[in-house]
């Protein structure tokens, strides 16, 4: 009897051998459907994402990348110095500074702090308080609290005093913030981190909690400490956590290893906390934090974003002695070797759970180019918290402002610089003319409306395609469908087949569906997206 070969399906023949019947067997498995094979594919856990503005800060959405594309980390435009601490009770060392928006004014407190040429403490700490009306320039306000060398004439708003019997040590730094607790008391509606430190060693460090009415008047919440294990001489954050209804701090700890890192907590009153917890990171190298500058980003809050600056000693070298005013670094270290040939700059991280985060090895914020003031310890320290303020380019569209400071150790005073970044301009998912994009993990959103902050080249594009669980393109959603994208805009309405969303290709008839979504990019970056309602 003659043998077939089975190019569809298996015939079986009386004395056909059994390699022939397995044989045909492995055929009819690679002959399987495309379909067939993409319903084998394992079902990712569905994202919720509801209207939720949607960054690429992490890897949280993504399932792959496809072409050329790639995370690309962003850097902030150098801008005007915001602030001069120029005043006797300032000085060359004031930074630390909490900044925030405050209905129609902008607060800002910073240490008022000064560093003499060999490095020496001339006056004791304070800290000084500012008020802006559009984040780029500050006043500094008579407040007549505190006296500094016979006067009261000053922005002192914290300062070593008694309070009661309780005799309060102003040590390294004070973080302010308005509390966004639904529930708090109007006594309490400012908070601030203060780091007291009775003795000289570290296990007399501690943090405590203050509370105000108005950001100007200051009291302990409590005469005991908050928190007593740790390092607490750098800048320490919390904040209430509006998406997780329960305030988070961070502050700075040395690890077994002995390296600077950050521990993390929570609480339901600012005063007892628990699910205490070392920060992690993602595939990262090993270095040293100095801060840690974490807060949920506005615009997007369920995602937690830090600034830390980091901190290396990289000893003398060529390179050290070619760096600005040798002989004031030089001088300095007189004090502290270290003031000399420790270098310092900021990072970018991000996290959805407040404790594992993304941190990119390469800096945001780098020293740029030299020129006196610049490449020193303690320089590049952002401040926290981030603001948006207004564009310069007429007709722009509003921009984050940043702040950094610069020119410490230098003279009697040092200034704190603005640096601008667009709005969620962090992070894109960046691809060449050649082409490349992403498609993103199974979904699920709310809204009748898909949004985009994007900017391409003149020739650049961006396409969107709907696809189900399996990878197919839903009808009306193909790519096909999506004309190419265009321009540089926060907020773009997308629209398939070039209808209105009053069309049925609304997408809003997907919305609560499992759903796909994948980008493909020409020569642009996409920093984010969202769903929403008209």
């Amino acid at each position: 009897m003659k043998r077939q070969v089975c190019p569809g399906k298996v015939q079986f023949f009386l004395h056909a051998p059994y390699t022939l019947i397995i044989y045909c067997m492995f055929l009819m498995a690679g002959s399987l459907s495309s379909s067939a094979q993409k319903s084998r594919i394992p079902v990712a856990k569905v994202l919720d994402i509801g209207s939720q503005r949607q960054l690429f800060v992490d890897d949280v959405l993504i399932n792959r990348f496809f072409g050329k594309a790639e995370l690309r980390l962003h850097h902030p435009v150098i801008q005007e110095i915001a602030l001069l601490t120029d005043k006797p009770w300032e000085g060359s060392f004031s930074n630390y500074n909490s900044i925030f928006k405050d209905g129609n004014i902008y607060r800002m407190y910073y240490r008022g702090w000064n560093r003499g040429t060999n490095g020496e403490v001339t006056h004791p700490m304070v800290w000084c308080y500012a008020e802006s009306k559009d984040g780029k320039h500050w006043t500094k306000p008579d407040l007549g609290l505190f006296e500094f060398n016979g006067s009261k004439h000053n922005n002192i708003v914290l300062a070593s005093r008694d309070f009661g019997n309780f005799h309060f040590i102003l040590a390294d730094n004070v973080t302010v913030f308005k509390d966004q607790n639904p529930n708090v008391p109007p006594s309490a509606l400012y908070k601030a981190l203060v780091d007291s430190r009775p003795g000289s060693d570290r296990s007399t460090w501690t943090l405590y909690a203050f509370k105000s009415s108005d950001g100007i008047h200051w009291s302990p919440m409590s005469e005991d400490p908050i928190l007593t294990d740790g390092t607490f001489d750098t800048q320490n954050t919390a904040f209430w956590d509006s998406a997780k209804k329960e305030y988070r701090i961070y502050w700075r700890f040395f690890d077994h290893n002995n390296m600077r890192a950050v521990r993390t907590a929570t609480s339901k009153d600012f005063i007892h906390w628990e699910n205490e917890a070392k920060v992690t990171y993602k595939d990262t190298m090993t270095e040293q934090l100095y801060t840690n500058g974490i807060i949920p980003y506005y615009r997007a809050p369920q995602i937690y974003i830090g600034l830390p600056a980091r901190y290396i000693d990289r000893g003398w070298s060529s390179s050290m002695y070619s760096l600005p005013e040798l002989e004031q670094r030089k001088m300095r270290g007189n004090t502290q070797p270290r003031f000399s040939t420790a270098l310092t700059g900021s990072i970018f991280m991000a996290s959805t759970d407040g404790v594992k985060f993304k941190r990119w090895n390469e800096a945001f914020l780098r020293p740029g180019i030299e020129r006196p003031g610049t490449w020193s310890y303690s320089d590049q320290y952002i401040g926290w918290t981030i603001l948006e303020t207004k564009s310069a380019l007429e007709g722009a569209p509003n921009e984050l402002s940043l702040y950094a400071n610069e020119s410490l150790w230098t003279g009697n005073s040092s200034a704190l610089r603005r640096y601008t970044l667009r709005l969620d301009g962090f992070v894109s998912v960046n691809a060449p003319m050649s082409g490349g994009g992403f498609v993103t993990k199974p979904l699920r959103f709310e809204g009748d409306k898909l949004s985009l902050n994007f900017s391409t080249s003149a020739y650049g594009s961006i396409r969107v395609e709907v696809q189900d669980l399996k990878g197919n393109p839903i009808p009306g959603f193909a790519l096909k469908d999506c004309p190419p994208i265009f321009g540089d805009a926060i907020d773009r309405p997308i629209f398939w087949n070039n209808r209105s969303d009053a069309d049925s290709t609304n997408i809003g008839t997907l919305a609560g569906k499992t759903v796909r979504l994948r980008f493909e990019i020409k020569d642009g970056d996409l920093y984010s997206f969202h769903f929403h309602n008209k």
